[in-house]
């Protein structure tokens, strides 16, 4: 059996992430959000794995290469345009002889999860098989109306509030026969230009063949598609997976709770650590610093003297040297924060924090939220983002300065003062 794993796309809400990796590369308790999704896949015994590309594709082939080391045979098709998950699971045909597995490679699931999508599937012998989550929102997904016994009557995109058939999501994971093929042959452009695998699996259910759904529970997968979404993939990861402390961690240092020290990594004397927490290769940690639970820290990172760090992303080789706090942010990779730099992440009316998204203010629902740093951003001393900002890659933020808006990428920030000189008698 193959899966399939889908990772074309760009992922333009999570910019300024995205400017530099694709979404799927996006690290989450120390791996790629993709590498998660191709753990699940191979613990259900799956072991040949194609994966559509695109958007920086050589990021993915770099990481993943032909899949040797990850215990996998792995198969790289380019959907030429990224034009939708219909058009993305065309382009898959030539390489898929019999029923497989394809999953949206910007999800977070179990292998329980994907294992009862398998075992209804061999059960049942249908044409299509997919998962489906209970959610709060259904006008936010592809929502299902079934039969009681399981079968997709019709899949309703996005519905009106009020007008769900259920609140029963599409969760992105499914397994197909081909017959599938013809069906992502015969559909159209949906109004938003793209060719959606639901209007092929809406034609499968129009022809007569059957089609099923298996509830799966809400904890058992994650949808990743605003920034601070990141975030809580982040605790999900950290509180499923297996921690052991392999570094060097020095006498005076206390460590308390699920906590991953890489082999390579040094915690100083006077940290503390909370978990469940990530400390990858080669970080340096401490002295005199508090690591705070649901924290990830990257390869070759600097933690300093009386820093705090706080439900947070650090990418790989950020450099936050001293009297600093990072909460409920996401660092990018190689930022340098200057001493004193503090990432406000409450309002001080305690409501909930908004941010941009695709030129819109969405308001995240959550009263802690940070600031969103992409790659290379340097902050001088003192330096203050305000909840919710976020800071194009490659800008400078001067001493002093307090980042209330978000900073388009190659962006310097200074403050101008005016001083008065006096004479003392």
């Amino acid at each position: 059996m193959k899966a399939v794993v889908l990772a074309a796309g760009e992922g333009v809400r999570l910019q300024p992430l995205t400017f530099t990796r694709p979404k799927h590369m996006i690290s989450v308790g120390g791996k790629p959000v993709l590498e998660h999704c191709l753990d699940a896949i191979k613990a259900c015994g799956i072991n040949h794995v194609i994966i559509v590309v695109h958007y920086m594709a050589d990021a993915i082939r770099r990481h993943f290469g032909s899949g040797e080391k990850f215990g996998l045979k792995i198969e790289y098709v380019e959907q030429p345009s990224v034009l939708g998950t219909g058009n993305a699971v065309s382009v898959v045909e030539p390489f898929i002889e019999d029923d497989f597995v394809l999953v949206y490679g910007d999800l977070l699931f179990t292998q329980e999860a994907l294992k009862r999508v398998l075992n209804l599937h061999d059960a049942k012998k249908p044409a299509a098989t997919l998962a489906v989550v209970p959610v709060e929102r259904p006008e936010d997904y592809g929502i299902l109306e079934l039969e009681k016994d399981g079968l997709v009557k019709r899949i309703v995109e996005k519905p009106a509030r009020g007008e769900a058939p259920s609140n029963m999501a599409n969760a992105g994971i499914y397994m197909f026969s081909t017959e599938i093929f013809e069906k992502t042959r015969k559909i159209k452009a949906s109004s938003r230009g793209e060719w959606e695998i639901t209007d092929a699996i809406q034609l499968l259910i129009k022809e007569g063949m059957s089609v099923f759904a298996v509830e799966i529970p809400r904890a058992d997968w994650f949808d990743i598609g605003r920034p601070w979404d990141l975030l809580e993939a982040n605790r999900w990861v950290l509180s499923r997976m297996k921690h052991e402390i392999l570094g060097f961690v020095e006498t005076g240092a206390h460590i308390t709770g699920p906590v991953t020290v890489a082999e390579t990594a040094h915690i100083r004397s006077g940290a503390y650590i909370e978990g469940p927490a990530y400390i990858g290769e080669y970080s340096d940690i401490g002295p005199n610093c508090y690591i705070r639970p649901c924290t990830s820290i990257g390869r070759k990172v600097r933690i300093g003297n009386a820093c705090e760090i706080k439900n947070s992303i650090i990418m790989d080789g950020v450099h936050i040297g001293h009297l600093s706090y990072v909460g409920d942010s996401i660092i990018g990779e190689n930022c340098n924060l200057g001493a004193g730099t503090i990432t406000a992440n409450y309002r001080l009316d305690a409501g909930t924090v908004k941010m941009m998204v695709k030129e819109k203010l969405l308001d995240s629902g959550r009263t802690k939220l940070g600031a969103i740093l992409g790659d290379n951003v340097k902050t001088g001393i003192n330096a203050l983002l305000m909840p919710g900002v976020k800071v194009g890659n490659n800008c400078w933020i001067g001493p002093n300065v307090v980042v209330y808006r978000d900073m388009p990428p190659n962006t310097a920030l200074f403050l101008k003062q005016d001083l008065e000189e006096r004479r003392l008698s």
